[in-house]
């Protein structure tokens, strides 16, 4: 019975310092899945509208239904990356109509100031097609990340912005983020007036 009880003693020691390990079990930093990128492929959007651009084959090109929407208002639906890039037309009737858009994209990207880390500018200058305008790069947190507006300075004005359905965290959005900046770039580069 003295044995019995000499072994149990033994064990229960054993037991109490290998529980006494130096265990880290602080949070671990949450992890972000593995995202696949669809091959670089382009098509001509097809609508009859006045104007005219290339688009990303994974993207589907949505007629605008919301309550507001107007005539040649698109959503160009990134369904992988459950992100819209709103596309918006409006005939221009004057010059001051002209510059209170041209005002107006620019408050809507400086908009985001309070929670972007930076915003750059880059002037858009096709003078062969008539086609100028202004890309906003946004980083930070913010709910858009790229918006650009295309005019002809007279009869034409289009406008783009970039926004994902989900709580803006750059870090983890950022390669996606870079991904379809290629694919708005191709857009703007190849887009042209249909009824000059």
């Amino acid at each position: 019975m003295k044995l019995k009880s000499i072994i149990l003693f033994q064990i229960v020691l054993i037991l109490s310092f290998s529980a006494c390990q130096d265990n880290d079990y602080s949070p671990k930093p949450k992890a972000y899945y593995r995202i696949e990128f669809p091959k670089k492929a382009y098509q001509p959007i097809l609508a009859p509208v006045p104007f005219s651009f290339d688009y990303p084959t994974y993207a589907t090109l949505e007629k605008d239904l919301s309550r507001d929407a107007q005539k040649n208002w698109y959503n160009l639906h990134f369904k992988q990356f459950n992100g819209y890039l709103h596309l918006t037309y409006y005939d221009v009737s004057g010059k001051g109509e002209y510059e209170n858009m041209v005002e107006d994209a620019r408050k809507l990207a400086f908009k985001h100031t309070i929670k972007a880390s930076a915003i750059d500018q880059k002037v858009i200058y096709y003078p062969e097609k008539k086609v100028y305008g202004i890309y906003y790069a946004i980083e930070g947190n913010t709910a858009s990340s790229v918006q650009f507006f295309l005019t002809d300075s007279t009869k034409h004005y289009f406008r783009g912005a970039l926004y994902f359905n989900e709580r803006p965290q750059y870090d983890s959005i950022a390669p996606v983020i870079n991904f379809i900046k290629k694919d708005i770039d191709t857009l703007i580069s190849t887009f042209r007036w249909t009824n000059q």
